[in-house]
């Protein structure tokens, strides 16, 4: 088993370097609900074609993006951020980080120009996993746990490279992972 740390709200999940599945391939997923009814958490490395103001009409100048956070409920949209001094009443799920918090305080902000995206991160759809689910998944190496990162990390505008910057961060157990090619038969 590659993961010794447990899953809990404010981890990192980082899929396995030869996940087929396309909705995680090389993904970094950042966990916001780990419990007993199951576990919900966002990609953080799957920008969307989509542009804030293109999904909400009440925004249409916004230019900030909008990440596919996984394959459920894709009609929802999701944020996470670092700025509880801009928007009240969200959860600190990690160190500086927080999930949710008052969407017309949000709206607000962004309106008027006071927040970037290096401070928010917008999401449609989310990762979940059933009672159990997650944890089988972890003991079948699909997923690989941590809580070495910062928010930096997770509002990091190189999507491309997130995957292996979270690897190589893990230490030297971890490392020789990220420069595994994404296709096995390349190598």
């Amino acid at each position: 088993m590659l993961s010794a740390i447990l899953p809990e709200s404010g981890r990192l999940l980082i899929s396995e370097p030869f996940m087929i599945d396309p909705n995680f391939k090389r993904s970094v997923i950042l966990l916001t609900e780990y419990g007993s009814t199951g576990s919900m958490g966002f990609v953080l490395n799957h920008q969307s074609e989509y542009m804030l103001g293109d999904l909400l009409p009440d925004l249409p100048y916004s230019e900030m993006p909008v990440y596919i956070g996984g394959p459920v409920g894709e009609d929802t949209l999701h944020f996470i951020h670092r700025c509880p001094d801009k928007i009240e009443d969200g959860i600190e799920i990690a160190e500086g980080i927080y999930w949710g918090g008052n969407f017309e305080t949000v709206k607000s902000l962004v309106t008027n120009y006071q927040l970037t995206d290096s401070e928010i991160r917008f999401f449609t759809g989310y990762s979940g996993w059933t009672p159990g689910q997650l944890e089988d998944e972890i003991a079948e190496d699909t997923w690989i746990v941590t809580d070495k990162f910062t928010a930096e990390i997770i509002f990091s505008h190189d999507d491309q490279n997130i995957w292996r910057q979270v690897i190589i961060s893990m230490g030297q157990r971890y490392a020789h992972i990220a420069n595994f090619p994404e296709n096995p038969e390349m190598n």
